[in-house]
């Protein structure tokens, strides 16, 4: 007796097995949209549509929508900027143009070429020294430096990330019980809400000061890992980005369908069980669009605070380099600024994908 396998095998001819696995293909695809669409590479779907043998009319629109469209729009931006910028005089010189700027990321990446080869050498030498004390019965001299030279700019990069980091989990840890409690509880809305209208518009160059010398003050003994000056930048970050969070989370929160509360009481759910498997999850997708706005006013914030306290990090780059006055500050405080933006393009295209993963549609 055939099995249904067997019977299948014979049955299919070879084109039908090349349709189906087409069919296969354009279905992985169709579920790698969602993610892809997140994270900003939305223009990929038409292509690899085309590469599994879709109709190729059908994914030109979204082909042309998609990714031709905006290269439009940045080359059109470029051509403007570059027929603009000579006209334009500074007292640094003429508003450099697109080359004069590529021409700096350049420098500023053999700047940390050249930064990383002389570290290498000065922990090499600094191993070669300290190997011949030990053998010449000297252990007791042997000494361990930190290399000391200018941070380049891919590290004050990594160090404005990593301040921006600390204060966004400091606001978030701060937001959403807050934002919980206000959301399921008037009482606690009504006594909260004034205070959150108040100091939900205070500026970051407000709240530095205050910021500082209470971190003077508490802060006594610093850590290396954990420097006072970024404490003082992730604090402000946090008081300045935890309100967004606060108020879509209350209003999440608030906004659940009541019949899901009442099947909890019914079921005599805890607190922490109701939170956690009805409240959260109904709630998540405000929680995350209060999120994402939060880690872009962070980001924003943390710029300013680094340029008023002088604290490292791009935005000391930038005050530093207006400070230097040299003819090329202008393209490098430029190239600050471009980078300023994509990093905050991808801070947003990072929580749009952990949104896309934890929050649910009626797609999916």
């Amino acid at each position: 007796m055939s099995t249904a396998s067997d019977f299948m095998g014979h049955e299919l001819s070879e084109a039908e097995r090349r349709i189906l696995r087409r069919e296969k293909r354009m279905m992985r695809i169709t579920r790698a949209t969602g993610p892809l669409t997140a994270i900003g590479l939305g223009w990929s779907v038409p292509i690899a549509r085309i590469a599994a043998g879709d109709d190729p009319r059908a994914n030109l629109k979204g082909l042309w929508q998609g990714l031709c469209v905006p290269l439009i729009g940045i080359l059109a931006f470029l051509a403007v900027w570059a027929a603009l910028a000579p006209t334009v005089q500074t007292s640094l010189g003429t508003v450099p143009g697109p080359a004069a700027v590529w021409g700096q990321v350049e420098a500023l990446y053999a700047d940390y070429e050249r930064s990383s080869a002389d570290r290498a050498a000065f922990y090499e030498r600094q191993d070669e020294r300290n190997q011949k004390l030990v053998a010449a019965g000297h252990a007791d001299r042997v000494k361990v430096r930190d290399y000391t030279g200018a941070p380049t700019y891919p590290e004050q990069i990594l160090t404005s990330l990593e301040t921006v980091f600390l204060g966004f989990v400091l606001a978030t840890l701060i937001a959403v019980p807050v934002g919980i409690a206000c959301g399921l509880s008037p009482t606690v809305n009504g006594a909260l809400n004034p205070l959150i209208q108040i100091f939900k518009p205070v500026s970051p160059l407000a709240w530095l000061p205050i910021v500082t010398m209470i971190v003077s003050a508490l802060y006594v003994n610093a850590s290396d890992a954990l420097p006072k000056s970024m404490v003082v930048s992730a604090i402000t970050v946090t008081l300045c980005s935890l309100w967004p969070t606060l108020i879509n989370t209350a209003l999440g929160v608030a906004s659940i369908d009541k019949d899901l509360v009442n099947v909890g009481k019914v079921l005599q759910l805890s607190t922490a069980k109701t939170i956690t498997k009805l409240v959260l999850p109904s709630a998540m997708p405000l929680i995350f669009t209060g999120l994402r706005l939060s880690l872009g006013v962070g980001w924003m914030v943390l710029i300013a605070a680094e340029m008023l306290a002088q604290n490292p990090g791009l935005g000391k780059f930038v005050w530093d380099e207006f400070q230097n006055g040299s003819s090329d500050s202008l393209a490098r405080i430029i190239v600050a600024v471009i980078t300023i933006g994509i990093v905050g393009f991808v801070l947003d295209r990072i929580m749009a994908a952990l949104q896309a993963a934890f929050t649910f549609s009626g797609t999916r």
